[in-house]
């Protein structure tokens, strides 16, 4: 596998550098997969302050907008080591920051080795809980660590350059498995005791953290998970990532290490169903009257005046759907002309693939009608929130998709037969709240 840095060949599309960085080269392990313990680094609140405060969603979640509203804060927000750039600072001044912060004490580094319970809350309900621990990393060909989502070079350069600044795991990435077994016991037993910490954040949710530190507990965990099988969440990007520091370092001659496994929250989908919803797109150069124009070539098209209608007629459609907005009103595309479709659809895809909403968003509508480029700058995305992104779409004058959430059971299937459905398919959820427990890369699991 290539070390992904800026002698990284150009020109690779996403599927092509996903096969590589995710691919079947690298360290084989055979060991099923794996969480292991490390020694945690969790932010000390009476120095730091209070943890809602530096605390914040996942990176990729947080605009302009967002990011210095958590700048402004707190001094301490995990902001400032996992978006430096929002303050105006580089990579490497967010690295030394880390370790000022361990010096003065606003980090504390736990004294032993552990698995740590993750939960998120609403109003009481368990909305989520499972284990954070130290991913052991599996090449894609091992079917250990399933991902379900193409990657691309930009993003991946963007966090290894951090990480390697860093020299730490800011984050922790997102997987489901099928389990309820000894280590969802271990689960639900530790959360049953009083958490190590609990704070209402911003977000609406309760967020709790227990420390798992017997030995024998992470043996059980080990036995149970050893045979199962994991589908990446939410993280892609960051695993990776966490893939290409392991080439670095494996290239360097430096042997097995820290960076063999990379940070997560790994959840038991059996007792903890994730929610799956859907990422829409803003696509601020496309003129809506002119979005809507091209659409009707290969589409059925019904104006809806109010939002609410729309999206619960996008709900009911059947097939491939999507509601354009930005202009004045929205208007729901559907029953897409059969022959326009199957021109568009690449080959060496399975049927279920070409019926993916996405699927025929990016290659129908996006990079066929509308001949839109595939880069981060001419699309944007929005998470689960489809007023949010008509709002974004009003404000730059581009076009709004709102799209219906994919089926777990077809993200499933699909990665399971090796392929991976389009890039920003699919927001599982709840995500993991950053800064709650950070993982450092010294051999020694210190500074």
């Amino acid at each position: 596998m290539p070390t992904v840095d800026d002698d990284l060949p150009s020109g690779l599309g996403p599927e092509e550098f996903s096969a590589r960085i995710f691919g079947a080269d690298g360290p084989r392990t055979g060991g099923g997969l794996e969480l292991a313990p490390f020694r945690g680094v969790r932010f000390v609140p009476e120095v730091a302050g209070d943890l809602a405060a530096v605390t914040m969603p996942p990176y990729d979640l947080i605009d302009e907008a967002a990011a210095m509203r958590l700048l402004a804060g707190g001094g301490h927000n995990i902001v400032r080591l996992n978006l430096p750039r929002a303050s105006g600072e580089g990579y490497d001044a967010a690295g030394r920051r880390l370790r000022r912060w361990l010096d003065e004490g606003a980090l504390a580094i736990d004294p032993d080795p552990a698995l740590y319970v993750y939960e998120a809350a609403r109003a009481g309900t368990v909305l989520q809980r499972g284990l954070i621990g130290g991913l052991g990393l599996r090449a894609e060909a091992e079917g250990v660590v399933l991902p379900h989502e193409n990657v691309f070079p930009g993003p991946v350069r963007d966090r290894l350059a951090l990480m390697t600044a860093a020299n730490a795991n800011l984050e922790p990435i997102f997987l489901v498995y099928e389990g309820d077994g000894d280590a969802a016991r271990i689960v639900d037993d530790t959360a049953a005791g009083a958490p190590l910490m609990e704070f209402d954040a911003d977000d609406g949710l309760t967020h709790r953290l227990w420390r798992v530190t017997d030995p024998a507990s992470h043996a059980r965990v080990a036995a149970d998970l050893r045979g199962k099988q994991a589908l990446i969440a939410d993280g892609h990007h960051r695993y990776a990532t966490y893939r290409a520091l392991q080439a670095r370092h494996r290239a360097a001659g430096d042997g097995p290490g820290p960076w063999d496994a990379g940070l997560a929250l790994l959840v038991d989908s059996t007792r903890y169903p994730p929610h799956l919803g859907a990422i829409h797109r803003v696509l601020p150069g496309l003129r809506p009257d002119d979005a809507l124009d091209r659409a009707r070539r290969v589409f059925r098209v019904t104006g809806f005046p109010a939002e609410d209608a729309a999206v619960e007629a996008l709900a009911a459609a059947d097939g491939p759907a999507f509601l354009l907005g930005g202009g004045d009103g929205l208007h729901l595309l559907t029953e897409p002309d059969p022959a326009a479709l199957s021109r568009s659809m690449p080959s060496g895809h399975s049927a279920r693939w070409c019926a993916l909403d996405t699927a025929v968003l990016d290659h129908l509508l996006i990079g066929g009608v509308w001949n839109v480029p595939e880069n981060e700058n001419a699309i944007e995305v929005v998470h689960d929130d489809a007023s949010a992104a008509v709002a974004r779409a009003r404000r730059t004058g581009g076009t709004a998709v709102i799209l219906n959430p994919l089926k777990v059971a077809d993200v499933l299937a699909i990665a399971g037969q090796g392929e991976r459905v389009p890039r920003k398919s699919t927001s599982f959820g709840p995500k993991p709240r950053t800064g709650l427990v950070l993982r450092l890369l010294d051999p020694e699991g210190n500074r």
